[in-house]
């Protein structure tokens, strides 16, 4: 009944009165007063005027399995949906369920992370109500080795949904980060099973800063968030909804060939390094050279003082701007 009542109201955009949704649903009108209570108290705002009824005010983000539903309006991505009010890590509950046969575009969301990871073993915590931290589940057919590559598909997926929801338009620190205003809005872990030559599954990690206004710290010279370069809310439920749909295009691109020649172009454009000089800290000793793009397999291309180019790969490589984070 409470996702009914959500549906007048939306619909609506304006009073519904209580008599309208008794003979709406066939209920009385506790029953339709108890539902608005139990709808309040799972984080909609709902005002009630005398002889007027009940108004959905909008603008408030709403975040729960039922409101992340209703947008993601995709093909697979996310049809399966599981939300956890607060949990230790959306990677690590995405993996149990892939363990049990969780079929593939199983998304896990979560209003608060506590025990979440970043890339090369670095913590990640997900405050409530402050973000969005998500993982998709994959179940592909190719190689292994072309696995890499999906955090990248995933990078050109969250910049065009932040996009579509915000206007913002961010760029991509290679490998796996969002950046706006030079500073990092969301970062994405892939994480995979195999077995020889075949994939179990593949489990694509995102966090992104929303509704964040004060960083440690540590972080305030590095890291933003929506709200901050925004000024306003952003709808989380929303933004998943947007970053999913956009996920499903370029993922089929990807498939096409298995890997980035039809998106190479894009994401070049938005890389935020590209022809300028970086730093590469590798496990063999790090260097300096000119960012020049990412090849089809999604190696950066690094030209040298002598004008070699070396290809980095991933992994445990870590890529800086000389002046700065990026």
């Amino acid at each position: 009944m409470k996702k009914r009542i959500i549906e007048c109201l939306k619909e609506s955009g304006d009073y519904v009165s209580g008599q309208d949704l008794c003979e709406r649903l066939g209920v009385s009108r506790t029953a339709v007063w108890k539902a608005v209570n139990q709808l309040r108290a799972d984080g909609y705002e709902i005002e009630a005027v005398r002889n007027r009824g009940y108004r959905l005010v909008q603008g408030n983000d709403v975040y729960n399995q039922d409101e992340i539903a209703e947008e993601l309006r995709t093909s697979w991505a996310g049809r399966n949906l599981i939300f956890f009010d607060e949990t230790d890590s959306t990677n690590i509950q995405l993996r149990l369920l892939a363990e049990k046969g969780a079929p593939e575009g199983t998304l896990v969301v979560a209003g608060q992370q506590n025990a979440g990871k970043g890339r090369r073993g670095r913590a990640w915590l997900g405050p409530r109500d402050s973000g969005v931290w998500m993982s998709l589940l994959l179940r592909p057919g190719f190689a292994p080795e072309h696995a890499s590559m999906l955090t990248l598909v995933a990078a050109l997926a969250v910049a065009q949904g932040i996009r579509e929801q915000t206007g913002l338009d961010c760029g991509i620190k290679w490998p796996n980060d969002i950046v706006l205003g030079g500073k990092k809005v969301c970062g994405i872990l892939t994480e995979m099973s195999t077995e020889m030559e075949s994939i179990h599954y593949v489990i694509i990690g995102i966090g992104i800063n929303v509704g964040i206004r004060q960083f440690p710290e540590e972080l305030r010279d590095t890291a933003t968030s929506l709200s901050l370069e925004t000024g306003k809310e952003t709808s989380r439920a929303a933004l998943i909804g947007a970053v999913m749909r956009a996920w499903e295009g370029y993922y089929a691109r990807f498939l096409e060939k298995c890997d980035l020649s039809t998106l190479n172009e894009e994401y070049s454009s938005l890389l935020v390094n590209k022809d300028r000089e970086v730093r590469v800290l590798a496990a063999s000793g790090e260097y300096t050279g000119i960012c020049r793009g990412i090849d089809d397999g999604g190696e950066l291309l690094v030209e040298m003082a002598d004008k070699s180019v070396r290809c980095v790969i991933s992994g445990e490589v870590s890529v800086r701007g000389i002046y700065g984070y990026v």
